[in-house]
């Protein structure tokens, strides 16, 4: 079928389709999604109320061993890891070893002035006005966090803390150096013991030293053509490797108290309140939405070579978590274009 039919199905799949019709159709949608956007590998979960209901790799994760792409395969999920720094955060703050609305001074003495009234609720939101990326950063070299950080210290706030909302993957630079110096261990030590095990998640950094079965190859450039970059660099804000099998266990443990409570959920869920009262769409790790009047929490990531899609419509109970092994790709249109094959239709208006 041609995708322009495809696309145009797709509203009218979600209103009518039965189960069984959403699964062959959301096969076709993915296929024509990865025609596209020129992808070699892609996988996905679909998960209602913490169950898997539909979970399946296509194409391949290594083109040149022609390895086919599984819901095993490992691939790196980039910036869909805030949510595990942020997770991190509140368990200090849980534990009273770290306060949302410390200023950033308190853990880390050498700060620049202007730096000072930057709160670790301004990290988490990205509204402590610092820059995206810091000039310090070399993805040829594993450099330490903290240096990473300081070499940021010289480029002027881009606004007062708690005016607006810019993204910056300094911010979790500081987050992760905050668990680090709050918990007196390395940050990733302190998130696989205190988030991933008793989650029972296999979730690892980018750098492990360990054997990765079933890893993927990344692939960038226009059309996803080249083989990407394997960076040295660990980064933070985007730090980990994972299967969407393991991410849909984490959506399953969302639904429980057994690493988050419902009040830590709801918090991490809420738009940030700037400084002029009005509010910005993003919670801690997690961008904050509603679309057709359903609430939905999601965040994309990207490394070299990798695109990552993670979207929990939290008052359906629908999350659909989509990973792939090539940058030139819209994550989101195709997360959410399958999302809408699942969630129920929406209420008639009398």
């Amino acid at each position: 079928m041609p995708l322009h039919r495809i696309l145009i199905l797709i509203p009218l799949l979600w209103l009518a389709a039965p189960p069984i019709a959403q699964a062959d159709q959301s096969d076709d949608f993915i296929q024509a999604q990865m025609k596209m956007f020129h992808l070699h590998g892609i996988s996905v979960a679909v998960i209602r109320n913490g169950t898997i209901i539909k979970a399946q790799g296509y194409g391949v994760a290594d083109d040149e061993r022609k390895t086919p792409a599984s819901t095993d395969t490992v691939y790196k999920i980039g910036s869909v890891s805030k949510q595990f720094i942020a997770t991190g955060i509140m368990l200090l703050v849980r534990d009273g070893r770290v306060g949302l609305d410390d200023t950033i001074g308190k853990y880390i003495d050498d700060v620049p002035a202007a730096w000072k009234p930057i709160t670790v609720r301004h990290l988490l939101t990205h509204t402590g006005g610092l820059v995206r990326e810091s000039p310090g950063f070399n993805s040829d070299k594993q450099i330490r966090d903290a240096d990473v950080l300081k070499a940021a210290y010289r480029v002027p706030l881009l606004f007062t803390p708690g005016q607006k909302y810019e993204y910056s993957n300094v911010g979790y630079y500081a987050l992760a150096e905050i668990i680090h110096i709050a918990s007196g261990r390395p940050w990733q030590e302190y998130i696989d013991e205190k988030v991933f095990q008793p989650a029972g998640l296999s979730i690892v950094p980018t750098n492990t030293k360990k054997a990765i079965a079933n890893k993927a190859r990344g692939y960038d450039g226009r059309h996803n053509t080249n083989v990407a970059a394997d960076w040295v660099a660990l980064r933070p804000s985007g730090a980990f490797l994972s299967t969407v099998l393991d991410l849909a266990k984490w959506d399953a443990v969302l639904y429980t108290d057994r690493v988050l409570t419902d009040a830590e959920r709801r918090q991490m869920y809420t738009p940030v309140r700037l400084n002029d009262g009005t509010t910005a769409a993003y919670g801690f790790g997690w961008h904050v939405e509603s679309r057709d009047g359903r609430r939905f929490v999601w965040h994309g990531g990207g490394l070299p070579g990798f695109s990552s899609q993670f979207v929990r419509y939290i008052d359906d109970g629908i999350s659909v978590i989509m990973l792939t092994n090539g940058t030139d790709v819209d994550s989101g249109a195709i997360a959410n274009g399958l999302a809408r094959m699942y969630l129920p239709a929406p209420a008639t208006k009398p």
